[in-house]
């Protein structure tokens, strides 16, 4: 076999086989096919598109192109929870130790944030201490003990993604649907779950503005993960405005841990329920949703969710007194209130300016490299259909520098829409639920 003649046919059109997939794969993970074909190829991927056995094929070469954790020896499913990531999104912070405090075992490999958007590992980071590169036995004994532990990619896992990856962020095709599947799910599928809740946001913050590409792509990450054997889900959740009132690494800890307090704003803690009672029914620890979110709400009002949390922030090396004191936490030294420069109600919001906003602030990464400062962030104070008075605050900035300052406030400041009419309505927070073959929409 020859990468030469991998190449044409899928150029061509061409379904490739699983072993023309796997040969193709290895040999660009071991370096055998050299990053002018394999670059060729993605090209080819991106234009052509993949049929789903070619997406399986594709997950499964890129999956066993590493170490694939074997959790089996614990009891019950497990299970976890993917988003393709948004402004103010912080679920995972609050779902993984509610779920974990169920009995469901929760592993959880995450990622950074990259541009606009956050990312869960750089939000642990913010406790002081926290630790999310362990190493895998390190991960399976925390994973054993509280029955929920947070970590980074590390290099035995899905080596092939990493490599990929890199090629695709500079060739252009990093938008191809199969590819991003495969990324995702070679990532998760690796963990040794056996269930996987998926979180695919749409709207102006979203990577997937339009309903019909993040569709598209939860229907492609359900089916490759049942070919897999794996129960699936996929919830198309919205983006057109931050998720919760704050954005930022440490502000965002903060807002997870007033959520499981039984605060917090109502948007942030129904899609944690929402989230989290899916996770529990495909492990099979509730019998309906409905029943999940009972024992979700339950198990935050005794407390068991945030000592929970409580507990994996101590075996990962954090400072668990943030818990109890949320000032142990970096602070911002300043802040300004972005004002209302009329009266009315807000129409809209452009989440990613917002998000951007917080990155210019020193909140987020536009190079990997970039060193991120975890205390600076923006405090939502209104949302879509709040009204509001000429002079009131709609938002806050919290900062440490004044280098980018004005930018930050002239995108905040262009981000609101302030209409005279009666509140606009919403859209609803989940829009559809697609499980197996089922796609069914919600709140219309």
């Amino acid at each position: 076999m020859r990468a030469i003649d991998v190449i044409r046919k899928k150029r061509d059109g061409g379904e490739l086989s699983p072993e023309e997939i796997e040969f193709f794969i290895s040999g660009c993970t071991a370096g055998r096919i050299p990053d002018y074909q394999v670059s060729a190829w993605l090209m080819a991927v991106l234009l052509r598109g993949m049929t789903g056995a070619e997406i399986a094929a594709l997950t499964e070469s890129m999956l066993h192109s590493g170490s694939v954790l074997d959790f089996s020896d614990l009891p019950g499913r497990k299970v976890d929870k993917h988003s393709t990531g948004g402004v103010g999104d912080k679920t995972s912070l609050v779902i993984a130790p509610l779920v974990a405090a169920a009995g469901v075992p929760v592993p959880m490999i995450s990622g950074r944030g990259l541009g606009h958007s956050g990312g869960t590992l750089d939000k642990l980071e913010s406790i002081p201490g926290f630790n999310v590169n362990l190493s895998l036995a390190e991960f399976r004994r925390v994973l054993a003990t509280c029955g929920c532990a947070l970590i980074g990619q590390t290099a035995e896992i899905a080596p092939a993604d990493k490599k990929l990856y890199a090629l695709r962020d500079v060739t252009g095709t990093v938008e191809s649907p199969p590819l991003i599947c495969g990324s995702i799910m070679s990532k998760k599928l690796a963990e040794g779950i056996d269930a996987l809740v998926l979180d695919v946001k749409t709207g102006g913050g979203a990577f997937m503005k339009s309903e019909e590409a993040a569709v598209s792509l939860a229907e492609l990450m359900v089916e490759t993960g049942v070919r897999m054997g794996k129960k699936m889900v996929a919830l198309i959740t919205d983006m057109d405005q931050p998720l919760g009132n704050k954005v930022g690494n440490a502000l965002e800890v903060e807002e997870c841990v007033e959520v499981m307090r039984g605060a917090g704003p109502a948007d942030l803690r129904e899609l944690c329920l929402e989230l989290a009672s899916w996770m529990l029914f495909l492990a099979g620890r509730v019998t309906s949703l409905e029943q999940g979110k009972q024992l979700g709400q339950e198990l935050i009002a005794s407390g068991a969710a945030l000592e929970r949390f409580r507990e994996i922030i101590s075996l990962q090396g954090g400072d668990s007194g943030v818990i109890d004191d949320p000032s142990r936490l970096p602070q911002a030294r300043h802040r300004l209130p972005i004002l209302s420069r009329t009266d009315g109600f807000v129409s809209a919001i452009e989440c990613e300016q917002v998000g951007v906003a917080s990155l210019v602030l020193g909140g987020g990464r536009e190079k990997k490299e970039d060193t991120i400062d975890p205390a600076v962030g923006i405090v939502v104070h209104k949302k879509v259909g709040d009204a509001v008075h000429a002079g009131e605050p709609l938002a806050t900035l919290r900062y440490n520098s004044n280098a980018r300052l004005n930018e930050a406030r002239r995108l905040m400041e262009e981000s609101y829409a302030i209409t005279s009419q009666a509140p606009v309505s919403q859209r609803p927070l989940i829009h559809s639920v697609i499980q197996g073959t089922r796609h069914v929409e919600v709140g219309k």
